[in-house]
């Protein structure tokens, strides 16, 4: 059978073709030298590459026993270079938020470009048998010879502009134990958080100007000093101890610091940690920027004092004070920076001095009762400026001024009552009298009470004389 003529031409073209390429190779090791013939091989890599010529990184979400804060800003910045063709995305809003929010779902991938740099990102989700929360990592796929460019310009590039996201959209969160995140085996617990749309700010709360004013300026000398700690060789962490009667503002003022300085809250349930390990497990996922809470500390576990930690009384393995001494301002207190612990009680007297000493709670503010400073902020925020030129107002303010131990929370209880002016303070006033009667009641059969003491103290030792 012959070949049709077209089928010939095209193989001998070929033979042809091939031989001449030989000769070229041939000629070219001969003539030209083997450093010349790597520089071309590296031209034709650069311009054309290949698919062996990829580099993937791997990105976690925890780094060793720490949140990887690579993760957190690839996250961050991802949601701003969402293309319309991804086919997933994961949609979430709160009550509070005033837009929707994209982001990347899993096994979803995104394309980026920098420096003219192709660059893959994807979201990958796992599920492992030791562990019930699911465990996500980034895959970032690119042409390996811009690895160092990568690293050195790109992935820092993503940790600015996500500081910058978060910076410009920051919402407060306050987080608790997620109990449903994990198990004894895993290296650390996991949190679970939702917004803090706490209201409260330094502008609303009921406190004494002056002290107001000082918390607010070392608040601010604190976050700026990063460089003064480090010098001396101190964790970049400040200690707070509020303490006084229920209802004077504990709680709002941790609100405000927390909506001041942007940073999240930890809530810190010590009724739940069974043990110095499983204290670290909780604390050592806490991100830097953050205000770790330990409310009612007096009354919400019994640590025990130092001398039951040494092994006089207590099973070892056991959650102690010194535990908690160590994370405060031992080596562990070393890991994360511009951290605020605040801790709360309504009895500062049965705390155990070391948990009180500077280095630890460097600062005690006592929460009081309401002030006659504390009452004008109030009245002025729940019934408008007018309200301190009332002619009632005058003998509120003198009650209070009186020695009178009513909480702001009380008070602006009252204030809450009613919508006109004069009502409402009225029932206020009545409110306060009632209050000092009562006290003036209590007083008296205190010292009734003191009276018949005395009384049967007499008559025993009459009797003991007489025998």
């Amino acid at each position: 059978m012959a070949v049709p003529q077209s089928v010939s031409a095209v193989f001998s073209a070929y033979a042809s073709f091939a031989t001449t390429m030989m000769l070229i190779r041939s000629l070219t090791n001969e003539l030209l030298p083997a450093k010349f013939i790597s520089l071309l091989s590296s031209i034709y890599v650069y311009f054309f590459g290949s698919l062996s010529s990829q580099t993937k990184f791997v990105i976690d979400e925890s780094s060793g026993l720490s949140p990887n804060e690579v993760f957190q800003a690839a996250d961050i910045y991802l949601r701003t270079i969402i293309s319309p063709s991804t086919d997933i995305l994961k949609v979430h809003k709160t009550a509070r938020q005033q837009n929707i929010t994209l982001s990347i779902y899993k096994d979803q991938e995104i394309t980026d470009y920098f420096q003219n740099i192709r660059l893959q990102w994807k979201l990958v989700c796992s599920a492992d048998s030791h562990d019930k929360k699911e465990k996500r990592h980034f895959e970032l796929l690119f042409p390996k010879k811009f690895k160092d460019r990568v690293v050195d310009f790109y992935l820092p590039y993503v940790l600015r502009k996500a500081k910058e996201i978060k910076g410009e959209n920051k919402t407060v969160r306050i987080c608790s134990q997620d109990i449903s995140g994990g198990d004894e085996e895993s290296p650390f617990a996991w949190w679970g958080s939702v917004n803090l749309d706490h209201p409260s700010t330094f502008d609303t709360l009921a406190m004494d100007p002056e002290l107001k004013q000082w918390i607010i300026d070392d608040l601010d000398r604190f976050v700026r000093r990063r460089d003064f700690y480090r010098k001396v060789g101190k964790a970049w962490k400040r200690g707070y101890l509020l303490y006084g009667p229920p209802g004077t503002g504990k709680s709002s003022l941790i609100a405000a610091m927390a909506n001041y300085l942007k940073f999240d809250i930890y809530d810190l349930d010590l009724s739940s940690i069974d043990s110095n390990r499983d204290l670290m497990r909780n604390l050592l996922p806490t991100k830097n920027r953050s205000i770790l809470v330990i409310e009612d500390i007096d009354c919400s576990v019994q640590i025990q004092n130092r001398e039951i930690d040494r092994g006089y009384g207590r099973p070892n393995g056991k959650f102690t004070l010194s535990g908690m001494l160590n994370f405060i301002d031992g080596l562990w207190s070393s890991v994360g920076d511009e951290r605020i612990i605040i801790f709360t009680t309504n009895h500062k007297e049965k705390l155990d001095p070391a948990l009180l000493r500077a280095g630890r709670m460097d600062v005690h503010i006592h929460m009081s009762y309401c002030s006659p400073k504390g009452l004008k902020v109030l009245a002025s925020k729940y019934l408008g400026e007018e309200a301190t030129e009332h002619g009632v107002y005058g003998e509120i303010e003198e009650l209070i001024g009186a020695d009178m131990e009513v909480s702001p929370s009380e008070i602006a209880e009252e204030l809450m009552k009613g919508e006109q002016l004069e009502a409402v303070l009225g029932g206020l006033l009545n409110f306060l009298k009632r209050k000092r009667e009562e006290k003036m009641k209590e007083k008296k059969r205190e010292g009734d009470g003191k009276i018949e003491e005395v009384v049967k103290e007499e008559e025993l030792k009459e009797g003991e004389s007489v025998n």
